[in-house]
């Protein structure tokens, strides 16, 4: 019995120092740790309302986009107050304050009679019903339901503006959490009604003012369809945010630079505790981060005054019944910065023609882009040994068998790869595709392509930009047409730029990669932001890609661009620009004019990329104007709408940046 004894004493002891240990161990060595852990488990934290968005400037810091802050009529529940009450001081509110109902419901209306109108709703449970409840036979959502089924029709309409008006606030100021502020009236907040409401705020028993934040444009439309806009959480998006800790009533960027740089441009919310339900702050919010744009706005203001002086001007040229819009970009070279971009469309209204923003197409939207890619074409002849620098051949049409014959414009005779460019033969590119593919070329000779020497062509446009994204900072960017067909028609049609189509965007980084040298570099509209210590973090240029080709293959190319300025093709295109290289572009295009799904018309698009200083490349312009001709007329009259507008952005650029 003592050995019994002895042992239990002992066990006691022993389990009485686990405890302690226990005990040490939750209260002083994990103390900190557990005494978090239940204010996480029984203190609720909530975030406050949104902070501003940061601003955005363009890249010589003038303010693009900025916030101003507007009135919003609230109520914030007070601890311990009546439905009664309540309704009592909504019936001060709507004397002096109106809120647009039409988003009552008949439930709302008849919740808003029964609980102010309790003693008659009451008196219409019989008493029967009422020991029922006593009973528990019936529930009181019952009671309630029995109340609402015995509100008439009469009794609904009977009810003045002013009922209503107080029974959409009553259902307004009852849903959602009971911390949370109800937002009454958010729009058009007359100065009387503030004065109001700021003077008798402490006899309104919760309604109050706040301010909440507005984007402002402080250049109107002029790049307004890229800066995107604000607006509450789609259902789409909803999921995706909730991930992140936002709120259902948050306001995010929902298109374009707003929602690309969401991340940067919003502020962070104040957080508080739900303390006795009442907020208790515990971290203050701060607005968003500034950004800086590459754009330059003063000379995309004139870039859209072109375009639209420029469009409307075409329409008085005979032949431009489908030509409805143009599209510029300008870059800088070397960083893939993006200086101005624009798309305008024009509009017959009536007797009179109205010019709208169409930029955001210009992103989407391909073209044939003709002629224009011969400097890439010519990159694979030289790449593959078809032709050295300097090599001459003769421009004579050509005719493979079963196939129409084709030709340059004119006949051009003896040409090198320089002549070549500047006056822009097709046969030149032809021959050198047959060397390329390694066809021994005869008159109506059958001519049976390897689909390989296809995609030799297709890679080096891709190392170009062509028919691939340009990793531009804006959702929903189209790589154009790529065809799915192999033929050696097709073959050479490629070559000249009448196969697939590309968008403005990448004719501009194609441009751009020959300007800088051979380096494909990412086109973005962010140049950079503002940390929270106010340091400017620089978008940093990446390299997508550089061309496999030879520099000194990259040379002669850029010498075929300056001679297409000098003597060639493009002569006067830049106007009195020093020193510029470019290519033109000429393509058919076969359009649908009257939407039944037929192509019934053929048109001719043009396009221009070039750049300028040639030793020291500035900028890069690429102009496209599709279907600026309809050539099934008997007219011989053209528009020249994209030369125009391309010397005067050219010469607008240099006026700018040399002044």
């Amino acid at each position: 019995m003592s050995k019994r004894i002895s042992f239990l004493g002992f066990f006691m002891v022993f389990v009485f120092f686990i405890i302690l240990f226990r005990l040490f161990d939750l209260i002083v060595l994990k103390g900190d740790y557990y005494s978090d852990k239940l204010n996480t488990m029984t203190n609720n934290i909530v975030l406050g309302e949104s902070t501003p968005r940061g601003r955005i400037y363009d890249r010589n810091m003038n303010l693009l986009v900025d916030n101003k802050s507007t009135p919003v009529i609230y109520y914030n529940n007070v601890l311990g107050l009546s439905s009664d009450e309540e309704i009592e001081y909504i019936y001060k509110l709507v004397n002096y304050v109106f809120v647009d109902y039409k988003g009552i419901t008949d439930a709302d209306i008849k919740d808003f009679i029964i609980n102010r109108d309790k003693d008659k709703l009451d008196s219409r449970i019989s008493s029967y019903e009422w020991d029922l409840l006593e009973s528990r036979k019936l529930t009181k959502e019952d009671i309630y339901n029995l109340k609402v089924s015995r509100i008439s029709k009469s009794e609904m309409d009977s009810l003045s503006e002013t009922d209503l008006e107080a029974s959409y606030i009553y259902s307004l100021i009852n849903n959602g959490y009971y911390y949370e502020d109800k937002v009454i009236k958010d729009t058009n907040v007359t100065d009387k009604e503030i004065a109001y409401i700021s003077e008798n705020f402490s006899e309104l028993g919760g309604f109050n003012i706040k301010y909440k934040w507005e984007r402002v444009y402080l250049y109107g439309d002029t790049f307004r369809s890229l800066l995107g806009n604000i607006s509450k959480i789609s259902k789409e998006d909803k999921s995706y945010y909730l991930n992140l800790g936002y709120s259902l009533n948050d306001i995010v960027g929902s298109s374009f630079l707003e929602k690309q740089y969401e991340y940067l441009l919003k502020g962070e919310k104040s957080k508080y505790e739900i303390v006795n339900q009442r907020l208790n702050l515990i971290e203050e919010g701060s607005r968003g981060k500034d950004i800086v744009l590459t754009i330059d706005i003063n000379l995309q203001m004139e870039v859209e005054k072109v375009l639209e002086e420029e469009l409307k001007n075409a329409k008085s040229y005979p032949a431009t019944d489908y030509y409805d819009h143009a599209f510029v970009v300008i870059q800088e070279p070397s960083t893939g910065e993006v200086l101005a971009i624009s798309g305008k469309q024009i509009v017959k209204n009536g007797k009179k023609y109205k010019v709208y923003d169409y930029t955001q197409h210009i992103l989407t939207d391909s073209v044939t882009p003709g002629s224009v890619v011969k400097g890439a074409s010519m990159s694979v002849g030289y790449k593959y040994g078809a032709i050295n620098i300097g090599e001459y051949m003769y421009d004579d049409c050509i005719k493979i068998y079963s196939k129409p014959e084709k030709c340059s414009y004119t006949k051009l005779g003896r040409i090198n790869d320089i002549d070549a460019l500047a006056y822009s033969s097709n046969i030149y590119q032809f021959k050198t595709a047959f060397k390329v593919a390694k066809f021994d070329y005869g008159y109506n000779k059958k001519f049976n392509l390897d689909n390989k020497y296809f995609s030799l062509y297709r890679n080096m446009f891709n190392e170009y930009g062509l028919g691939v994204k340009t990793g531009i900072d804006l959702p929903n960017e189209s790589i154009g047409m790529v065809g799915k067909d192999y033929s050696s028609d097709l073959y050479l049609n490629y070559t000249i730029g009448q196969y697939d189509t590309y968008t403005p965007l990448q004719l501009s980084q194609y441009i751009t990669t020959i300007a800088n040298g051979g380096k494909r570099v990412k086109m973005h509209l962010l140049k950079g932001y503002y940390d929270d210590d106010n340091n400017f973090i620089e978008k940093e240029t990446v390299v997508l890609n550089e061309l496999s080709l030879d520099k000194k293959y990259l040379s002669r190319i850029k010498k075929g661009f300056e001679a297409v300025m000098d003597y060639g093709l493009g002569k006067n295109y830049m106007g009195k620009v020093s020193k510029p290289a470019a290519k033109t572009g000429t393509s058919e295009s076969f359009i649908d004019t009257n939407n039944d799904g037929v192509v019934d018309s053929k048109t001719l698009t043009n396009t221009f990329i070039g750049y300028a200083p040639y030793n020291n490349p500035k900028m890069t312009i690429t102009v496209v104007s599709p279907d600026i001709v309809y050539i099934d007329t008997y007219t011989t009259s053209r528009s020249y709408a994209n030369h125009r507008i391309t010397r005067r952005i050219s010469e607008k650029f240099f006026e700018i940046y040399e002044n």
